[in-house]
């Protein structure tokens, strides 16, 4: 498409930007807003005076606790009158970049900086060293705080042994397998396989933690420091939020980027975003194997959705991935992974800025041919959402719509007692021993709630035989057989 058939206000991704150390030791490389900072500079290289025209920093909250990181960036690169925009956990990272692009399209900005990073990993070795680090703050009051409207969990999930994250997709995974009338060993292998395709991109593509490509017996046999925390998970089942990553993205509308000279070659178009924003806990879900609101987000993105060329599906856990295949249609085939960056478990997860390093990975891939789809979750699968890029914008131009519906939801009582069957289940460890066994368990009338056991046969049951669907006797916050 011939760039003055295109509307002038199209939004148009013109510079994606990282910045990465890795594994800084005790108080070496920078703090989080330096790493910012170089991940806008490098966005922002070769795009002009561009970067100085921004009138919105959006910026996702991460482990930190700056006030206002949007405004020390504006102050950073001299951006006049910029607005400030804080997001906080709970927040979908692509509901940052849709706002953007919806604010481009409908005129109310020119130009808005997207950015968000952690220097977790080298925050984490000062506090071991006992050494005082002497990073920048940013203080002060966003222009706009984006707070979550609900709860992620559930009172009864915190306080029966299921608010770590591990537990709740394990809980998820066993009712995966169950699904797909798996044994538990057989679940295992197959959550084994997919993870060790993703630590082969991670290596592959020189992003790896690691440093190499796990074997899928390493994440079934874990030893030294890969322990397990959750049966089926080890730790590097998991998204690895200590790491020292940021990204940047610079979006405008076409005409702005006609006007700044930007070369036709760095385009790349938003063309479909959908999220879906209602909240319902663990818990309280009918099929803890399903997500409806994927399903809404796959149905708004459109049929085509799986057939995407470049594609990197928020991967915070396994079973994570395994939803969003199951309900987006999306297989892995020769030729496409289903990350372009090796996932949160190889490449690093740094928290609520996931979306943006692989938004950055995936635009990559679309300069070089193709179209690119981005998901993104916030909690335990608790929202979701999708974006398509392309390399021309879409004929009706750019669209981003909330799919939020009411859904279904169980009764959740605490204090329920008496006859109920098993829905999803884990072994919780503690210091590389199985510690308790943790069960979402579903009572007469459909009433749910969570119960658990210390029973050394529960515990090595649990492990190995089906127990989705077992029937067992509830009182209170434990379980028995």
């Amino acid at each position: 498409m011939a760039l003055e058939t295109i509307d002038p206000r199209t939004p148009v991704l013109v510079g994606a930007g990282v910045a990465n150390q890795r594994l800084a030791e005790a108080g070496a490389g920078v703090g989080e807003l330096e790493l910012m900072a170089r991940a806008v500079e490098d966005a922002a290289d070769g795009l002009g005076g561009l970067l100085r025209a921004v009138r919105h920093v959006l910026v996702p909250r991460g482990t930190w606790r700056h006030g206002d990181p949007g405004r020390w960036l504006a102050n950073r690169f001299k951006i006049v009158d910029a607005h400030s925009t804080l997001a906080e956990l709970g927040v979908l990272q692509q509901s940052l970049i849709s706002r953007a692009c919806a604010d481009i399209a409908a005129g109310r900005a020119d130009v808005v900086l997207v950015v968000g990073g952690e220097a977790a990993h080298r925050r984490l070795r000062a506090r071991i060293a006992g050494v005082e680090l002497a990073d920048p703050v940013a203080d002060g009051v966003p222009d706009t705080v984006w707070a979550p409207g609900a709860d992620i969990l559930a009172r009864v999930e915190i306080d029966r042994h299921l608010a770590v994250p591990a537990r709740q997709y394990a809980v998820m995974e066993s009712a995966i397998g169950a699904a797909r009338g798996l044994s538990p060993a057989d679940n295992a292998r197959e959550i084994a396989a997919l993870w060790q395709g993703f630590s082969a991109v991670a290596a592959d593509a020189g992003h790896s933690v690691r440093g190499r490509a796990l074997r899928e017996d390493e994440l079934l046999s874990p030893e030294g420091r890969n322990a397990w925390l959750a049966d089926p998970y080890t730790k590097w089942h998991c998204s690895q939020m200590n790491v020292d990553q940021a990204a940047a993205l610079l979006l405008c509308s076409a005409e702005t980027a006609r006007r700044f000279g930007v070369e036709r070659g760095r385009w790349v178009f938003p063309t479909m975003a959908a999220e879906a924003n209602t909240m319902v806990p663990l818990v309280a879900r009918p099929d803890l194997d399903r997500s409806p609101g994927f399903a809404a987000v796959g149905a708004a993105l459109g049929s085509g959705v799986g057939d995407t060329t470049h594609v990197d599906l928020y991967s915070c856990f396994p079973a994570a991935v395994r939803i969003q295949q199951r309900e987006l249609g999306l297989t892995e085939r020769a030729g496409r992974a289903l990350t372009g960056t090796g996932g949160m478990a190889f490449a690093g997860g740094p928290l609520n800025n996931y979306v943006l390093q692989a938004t950055v990975e995936v635009a990559a891939n679309v300069l070089a041919g193709g179209d690119g789809l981005v998901t993104a979750v916030s909690g335990m699968v608790t929202k979701q959402a999708g974006a398509l890029w392309a390399g021309r914008p879409a004929a009706g131009g750019f669209r981003a719509v909330d799919v939020s519906a009411e859904l279904p939801a169980r009764p959740v009582d605490a204090d329920y007692a008496g006859p109920a069957d098993v829905v999803g289940c884990t072994v919780a460890f503690e210091q590389g021993e199985p510690a308790v066994a943790i069960a979402v368990v579903e009572g007469t009338g459909g009433v749910r709630s969570v119960a658990s056991s210390t029973d050394a046969d529960v515990l090595a049951s649990m492990r190995t035989d089906p127990w989705i669907g077992r029937s067992v006797r509830v009182r209170g916050d434990t379980f028995s057989i």
